[in-house]
Order: C-alpha cells, then structure tokens, then sequence
C-alpha cells in the first residue's frame, strides 16, 4: 500500500473544547492509539478521560478496528480529552453516516462553545471588582 492510498483510507476529525483543539486520523488497523507521539494510557493517565475520548466506539463495539493518530494542543488535559471525543465522533461518521442520530442524541457531535472571558480595564478580573472602600 502506498502512501497514497493510506491517506485516502484516512478519515480525519477536528475537535475544540475552550483553547484545546484535537485532530484525529482513523485508521483500519488494530486498535494502536498515539497522541502527541505517546501511548493512550501515558498521555490521558486518568480512567475516566480514557472512558470519554473512547465513547464513541461503544456503539461499533470497540475501538479494535481502527488506529488512531491523534494530535491535539492547547488547554488543560479535561479540555483536550472533550475534544478528542468530539473528533472521534467527527471521524467515525465521515466512516458511516448512519451514526448520526446515535452520536447527536447522545451529545458527541455537539460543539462546547463556552470560552473564558476577557479580563476588562479598571476591573481585577472578567467581571470581579477591585475591593471598594469607604474611608
């Protein structure tokens, strides 16, 4: 197989959480997940992590089909792990459409919007106020 082909056999996802951004390549393979270059289990140590990002192969019974390259920046390590998930998700329906309605009612498809606000002038925070006082 030639480079070439690899890449048409590749589906990519792109998942944003916050500042974290997550791009995940699916493989056919058997179950090799790498992020940033490190195994699963050394990069997201917690099991409850390692539980979300992997949700989405509950419904197709496993992640063993596929391998799983997977780069991802910014934010906190919770941040990245929602967005991985919302990659995955992303891939795996560009795989099989009829995963749609599965992964909508279930919340996998839906992009967390929220950002952290800007701290403001004349203020100590986003909207905290310097301490007021009388005399």
């Amino acid at each position: 197989m030639t480079a070439k082909e690899k890449v048409a056999n590749e589906k990519i996802g792109t998942g944003r959480r916050k500042t974290a951004v997550s791009s995940v390549r699916l493989r056919q393979g058997n179950g090799k997940i790498n992020i940033n270059g490190k195994k699963f289990e050394d990069y997201f140590p917690v099991d409850v992590q390692r539980q979300t990002i992997l949700a989405p192969f509950q419904k197709l019974g496993g992640h063993n089909k596929f391998d799983l390259v997977i780069r991802v920046k910014g934010g906190g390590i919770e941040g990245q792990a929602i967005a991985t998930r919302l990659g995955i998700a992303r891939a795996l329906l560009s795989e099989d459409g009829s995963l749609h309605h599965d992964f909508k009612s279930k919340g996998f498809l839906t992009r967390d919007s929220r950002k952290r606000e800007r701290k403001k002038y004349g203020l100590a925070g986003a909207r905290k106020r310097f301490q007021f006082s009388k005399r």
